[in-house]
């Protein structure tokens, strides 16, 4: 691919960038004995996108290299702004930080260029227009020279492996950052939902894309239908961010169409979407049009990492895939999960088996594993029928031997009735992975990331058994998952959001409009955790832990302690924690 003037001074310019700070040293074929490192530039700085990542990779023996958490943290309005006196991502110091893990000699990157060109998801939705970067040599990028750069210099290492995480912008942007509010959500996001011109062959071009983003069907203007009237150039500003969202994902496409850039590969998540024929669907159209082999474009944001994560490892030991047994429970697979979805849940699941190379088998008879999907009851009043052959299907397995991949798909409709039972009557700490608590588009993503990363290290790792900061780490993602959703989600966090509303007068989704007690919030955060997590941390610490498959060997998961509760983003939806585990002594 040509290059231009501009874009091999401002790389030479770059380069004089990569001094001093501490790298990924050797790289993974000179140093078999330690941990592979891998350099992560993270999404945001909510959990799923930085505690969890690094128990997934550490359990799959990566040491992830992370910048200063303040380089890619998220700040809602009226939060005290990062060192950059951004609410957003450093977009420069992010770049900066990527050039010299690769001058140290790192050759595993994940990197999200959500983060990287808009400082974050949140930003991404909100940018429109040129933002120029200016470098700490002062030294000023335009957000596609950048790009370029990055991209060169990853490029001329052959031994490198890059997965680039990207989204397709959501129907809204995000409530509570840069003056967004709930009746702006509201009514973008109805308008983003409504059906658009169908564009196909030809006419599926950015350019006609973007034209068409105000208008119908037939061809006529939308009308914003609002509760409120919006703000003067609201939804002139939404949809310029979505085009420019859009002009830098077809950029970053067209870059990559080439053998120099062979080592990269694209993961791209369709964000909070609608079954209808929305915005997204021209835009998802052109994207997965030009995708080149080994470039995937999947439901879910949140989950980017973690399956790229997973993709990478099972690059790096040679995965040729398996054979999964898949069970439905609950009789909805073939409707969405939820109303942010765009496809059925069985679609969504079909879609990720193929991205993990898993061929799908009806029932248990020669596979490897089995993937169990809970979803929304078909017949409410039969959810303890539901609870039981669950919980059945669970304990065949155990017995069977044959390890197993939990999803809870269905959106809360069980209430507590199923955390319950697991809780009670399975052994939590046998499964593979597990995930229900992030949104149903990132579930599937989420458990299978996990799961089959998981079962693939334990038939390829030697003696996985004997490697006890994996199996720690391991331990940690699976029981970080289970007690988020069965204790948080379900109970603490309902009775955080009335504590914060009635008792302290404030607002549940940003601790500071109006500025509030967070340490009391924080202190009801422990109480509360302390009754609801202990059934959870107890199954945990008296369950067993598969460390091998052949031969099956289980070992004590030991017990499981939790501390330095935390709200990442100063709201309540979501929580930080610490798990430590005191591995007990194998029994003999």
């Amino acid at each position: 691919m040509k290059k231009t003037a501009l874009k091999l001074l401002s790389a030479a310019l770059s380069l004089t960038l990569l001094l001093g700070a501490a790298g990924c040293g050797q790289r993974q074929a000179a140093d078999p004995k330690g941990p592979a490192k891998l350099a992560y530039v993270p999404l945001d700085d909510r959990p799923d996108n930085v505690e969890r990542a690094v128990y997934l990779a550490e359990s799959l023996d990566y040491k992830l290299l992370l910048p200063d958490s303040s380089l890619y943290a998220t700040k809602l309005d009226g939060q005290p702004l990062n060192p950059n006196g951004e609410q957003s991502g450093d977009r420069a110091a992010l770049y900066e930080w990527v050039l010299r893990q690769e001058k140290e000699g790192c050759d595993r990157y994940i990197l999200s260029l959500d983060q990287l060109l808009s400082g974050g998801l949140v930003g991404s939705r909100a940018l429109a227009g040129e933002n120029p970067v200016t470098l700490s040599d002062g030294t000023t990028l335009t957000e596609t020279a950048l790009l370029e750069n990055l991209l060169s210099v990853l490029s001329q290492d052959e031994n490198n492996r890059v997965w680039l995480l990207d989204s397709v912008m959501r129907l809204a942007p995000t409530v509570g950052y840069g003056g967004f509010g709930l009746n702006e959500y509201a009514a973008l996001r109805n308008y983003g939902a409504m059906a658009r011109p169908h564009l196909a062959g030809d006419d599926l071009r950015v350019d006609l894309i973007t034209a068409d983003y105000r208008l119908g069907t037939d061809g006529q203007p939308l009308a914003v239908q609002s509760a409120e009237p919006l703000p003067e150039g609201a939804l002139s500003q939404y949809l310029s961010a979505r085009e420019r969202k859009l002009n830098l994902g077809a950029h970053l496409l067209d870059l990559l169409d080439d053998e120099t850039h062979k080592n990269f590969s694209v993961l791209i998540g369709v964000d909070d979407s609608s079954l209808e024929d929305s915005i997204q669907k021209n835009e998802i159209a052109y994207l997965s049009a030009h995708l080149r082999e080994g470039d995937w474009l999947l439901s879910g944001v949140d989950d980017l990492a973690f399956k790229a994560i997973s993709a990478l490892y099972l690059q790096d030991c040679g995965w040729e895939g398996a054979k999964a047994s898949l069970r439905y429970i609950g009789g909805l697979e073939a409707e969405p999960a939820c109303a942010y979805d765009y496809q059925p849940l069985n679609v969504v699941v079909d879609q990720h088996l193929e991205f993990f190379k898993l061929e799908s088998l009806s029932g248990t008879r020669g596979a490897d594993l089995q993937i169990l999907v809970l979803t929304a009851p078909a017949e409410p009043e039969r959810t303890g029928d539901y609870a039981w052959a669950l919980n059945n299907a669970l304990a065949e397995n155990r017995k069977n031997k044959l390890p197993t991949i939990l999803i809870d798909a269905s959106n809360d409709a069980y209430g507590t009735v199923i955390h319950d039972a697991l809780t009670q009557q399975a052994e939590l700490s046998v499964l593979l992975a597990y995930a229900g608590f992030l949104d149903m588009a990132i579930v599937t993503g989420t458990a299978l990331s996990h799961g089959v990363a998981r079962y693939a290290w334990l038939t390829r790792s030697p003696a996985p058994e004997t490697n006890d900061a994996a199996n720690t780490a391991f331990v940690k993602s699976l029981s970080d998952g289970v007690i988020k959703d069965f204790a948080f989600r379900n109970t603490v966090r309902n009775d955080l959001y009335t504590y914060v509303r009635e008792d302290l007068k404030g607002s549940p989704d940003n601790f500071y409009r109006p500025e509030i007690d967070s340490a009391a919030v924080l202190a009801r955060l422990e109480a509360d955790m302390e009754v609801s997590a202990a059934p959870v941390l107890a199954n945990f610490s008296g369950g067993k832990l598969i460390t091998s498959l052949s031969p099956w060997v289980e070992e004590n998961c030991g017990t499981l302690t939790i501390s330095n509760y935390r709200f990442p983003w100063n709201r309540v939806f979501e929580i930080g924690m610490d798990i430590d585990r005191e591995a007990t002594a194998p029994e003999t």
